[in-house]
């Protein structure tokens, strides 16, 4: 079963055989976080989620639960889409707005025709580097830990595909745009190596996944809702065991 937004009974739904479940991500909440609110809103062991979020970043999020776990590798594999915004004539450490930002460069000189021209070499099969700041794990240690600790390592550039990357809005000094993408790809890392195509530098000022392959965020129930149907469900069940139904 695909729990999403019209969802309004879980009482047939069974979390330890196995559940889908799509989640609109909140600001500031890491993926993790959503995992373990679910797991503590139904009372299941085994979930995880199908692709990482930043904790900057918005939208959907697919929770498989139980023997449903093993199909998160096919949602990996999906193609992901993503709005956001470039701001240029900055950087940060982690290449988005998480860490200080660093220069204010003059983008007066840069012209509409630049930015969709630099666009053009963002499309296609890439090769970029991941940013330190993320769950990438190193000698089985976190990047975003060792970061933060002020350690840096030599990341080799990966192979990515952009299959369609366009150019929403210029509202300089932000970028708008849209990017359906392959498994892997860091968005983070486009707006830093976009920036530095211009010349004058940039950084994620903004991400929301709207969709893994088929499935869209417009389909995803939000964190409360999904905690509010978990709680009529447990109602539910204790009003059953009360009346001795079974």
């Amino acid at each position: 079963m695909m729990i999403k937004k019209g969802t309004n009974n879980l009482s047939d739904c069974d979390f330890n055989s196995g559940e889908i479940i799509m989640i609109d991500k909140p600001l500031n909440w890491t993926s993790f976080d959503v995992v373990s609110k679910i797991r503590n809103a139904v009372g299941v062991k085994k979930a995880g989620h199908a692709g990482t979020l930043d904790p900057m970043a918005t939208g959907l999020l697919i929770i498989c639960t139980g023997k449903k776990t093993k199909e998160i590798l096919f949602f990996q594999d999906l193609k992901k889409t993503y709005t956001g915004s470039i701001l240029l004539g900055k950087k940060s450490k982690s290449m988005d707005l998480e860490t200080e930002l660093i220069g204010d460069e003059d983008i007066t000189s840069i012209k509409n025709e630049d930015i969709y021209n630099v666009r053009e070499k963002f499309v296609g099969d890439i090769l970029q580097v991941p940013p330190m700041y993320s769950a990438i794990k190193f000698k089985g240690k976190s990047l975003y830990n060792m970061a933060r600790k002020g350690k840096a390592i030599e990341l080799k550039p990966r192979e990515v595909s952009v299959f369609k990357f366009e150019i929403l809005e210029i509202n300089k000094p932000y970028v708008n745009f849209e990017i359906t993408c392959s498994k892997g790809t860091y968005i983070r890392s486009i707006a830093n190596d976009f920036g530095e195509e211009l010349g004058c530098g940039g950084v994620l000022g903004g991400l929301r996944r709207t969709a893994i392959g088929n499935y869209s965020v417009n389909d995803a129930l939000s964190i409360d809702d999904f905690v509010s149907l978990s709680k009529m469900m447990k109602a539910q069940k204790e009003k059953e065991v009360s009346e001795g139904v079974h």
